[in-house]
């Protein structure tokens, strides 16, 4: 087992705490008093919450359980007691955290209601814990049939969205899908961040001026395939070698990086790819999440 510095043990507790909050403050403040709901576990949890009446702080907890024991198998002992210790830790700020209603308005529920649970669920994610056990269900289910873990997310969603719109209505129902979609995008973005690397692919007769250029003027580190270009319909059998250049950039960069393509070649293919992950070689430094 990996063992963790003071500091990041220290900024791992701290994430998840903050997560902890915003998703107390999401639930008390917007989704519970205005029976809205959210995907995945905590949609189930809010379902049975508002079908049979049982606190949500004792429910949220026991439906995740058998999701953090799933997680012990599939991801590894360490991240299901982190999970553990957040989802208990939500259940006592539901219990003891008097967060007040904000609102009644219901695009306001569902956009910002949809926001602090997301930036809460990504904050955990962050300190290496999770607070809905979805995904874990979603990984275990997917080693056992043929669909990908977003189609059974997705598929999961759709019976607890169904189900709500037949005890609740549609319009409620419908609203909780924004809740849902607004929370997804917030997870995103919080747990990739303005940060998020951006692989871009350039195939241009004028390769050693990007090249030099990406190198010396944005500082970027670059990988170069030999290949061939041409073939086109009219004059298929003339080619010519190229230089691919494949370079890492954040999302903020690929506009300039672009821009500077295409002032060198304004013909240059240039096609871009989402990195999940990224590390080493001459990236910029991020910090651990």
């Amino acid at each position: 087992m990996k063992i963790l510095r003071l500091p990041q043990q220290i900024a791992d507790i701290v994430y998840t705490i903050t997560g902890i909050l915003f998703c107390g403050f999401a639930l008390k403040s917007f989704l519970v008093p205005n029976q809205f709901f959210d995907g995945g576990v905590t949609g189930v949890s809010l379902l049975l919450h508002e079908i049979y009446h049982f606190n949500i702080a004792y429910v949220i907890v026991i439906v995740n359980l058998p999701f953090i024991l799933m997680g012990a198998y599939q991801v590894n002992k360490t991240f299901a007691l982190k999970t553990l210790a957040a989802v208990i830790g939500l259940g006592i700020c539901l219990l003891v955290v008097p967060f007040p209603q904000v609102t009644t308005d219901k695009l306001l529920v569902s956009i910002f209601g949809g926001v602090f649970m997301g930036i809460g669920v990504g904050l955990a994610m962050r300190g290496g814990s999770a607070l809905d056990g979805i995904e874990v269900l979603a990984l275990y289910t997917g080693k056992r049939i043929s669909f990908t873990i977003s189609e059974i997310i997705l598929g999961i969603n759709i019976v607890i969205f169904l189900i709500a719109a037949f005890h609740l209505g549609l319009p409620t129902a419908l609203y909780s899908i924004l809740t849902y979609y607004t929370a997804s995008r917030t997870i995103n973005f919080v747990v990739e961040g303005l940060e998020e690397y951006t692989g871009v692919t350039i195939i241009s007769g004028q390769s050693e001026e990007i090249k030099e250029r990406l190198v010396m003027e944005l500082g970027r580190g670059i990988t170069v395939y030999k290949g061939e270009r041409g073939f086109l319909k009219e004059s298929f059998d003339i080619s010519n070698p190229v230089d691919i250049v494949f370079t890492v950039v954040t999302r903020l960069e690929v506009s300039r990086l672009r821009n500077m393509v295409h002032e060198i070649d304004n013909k240059a293919f240039v096609f871009t790819s989402s990195i999940k992950e990224a590390a080493g070689g001459v990236l910029k430094r991020r910090a651990r999440h």
